[in-house]
């Protein structure tokens, strides 16, 4: 079984490599090549392959960030379930003033500093960056998209 580093707040980004380090650079280079190929070829065949390329960079981004909307749609489920469960009454009832990004920040807290960054983020209405760096005990995700 794959070992895991230890997540923090230093570290918890994913770079998936295939798709930042490969397909994305492909997919620039592509439409530099096409856009040169056009200024010094103009002409209809090599507008073309610059519109193609444009609409292969736009793809490759769709690709991407459709299954992270989806993953952050079912973390906001999962952290409005773990919420119901951790919260006393008067902070259960706030829950739905949080935010898609706030729950998703919160997810990495652990059960125990739940109550109070909840609290906090709601008073202070926090921002996704400011919730992870007040996170004490980091509770890893390592099944991110």
């Amino acid at each position: 079984m794959k070992e895991h580093r230890v997540q923090s707040y230093s570290n918890y980004k994913r770079r998936h490599a295939p798709f930042h380090f490969f397909v994305i650079p492909v997919l620039i280079t592509n439409l530099i090549l096409a856009s040169v190929y056009l200024a010094r070829h103009p002409g209809l065949a090599a507008a073309w392959m610059v519109i193609l390329a444009i609409a292969l960079l736009v793809l490759g981004f769709i690709a991407r960030s459709n299954p992270v909307k989806v993953q952050d749609r079912l973390i906001r489920l999962e952290e409005r379930l773990r919420l119901m469960a951790l919260l006393p009454e008067p902070l259960r009832a706030r829950i739905p003033e949080l935010t898609e990004h706030q729950l998703v920040a919160l997810r990495f807290a652990s059960d125990a500093e739940i109550p109070r960054l909840v609290e906090e983020t709601l008073n202070r209405n926090l921002d996704p960056k400011d919730i992870k760096k007040k996170i004490e005990n980091w509770r890893p995700d390592y099944f991110r998209v």
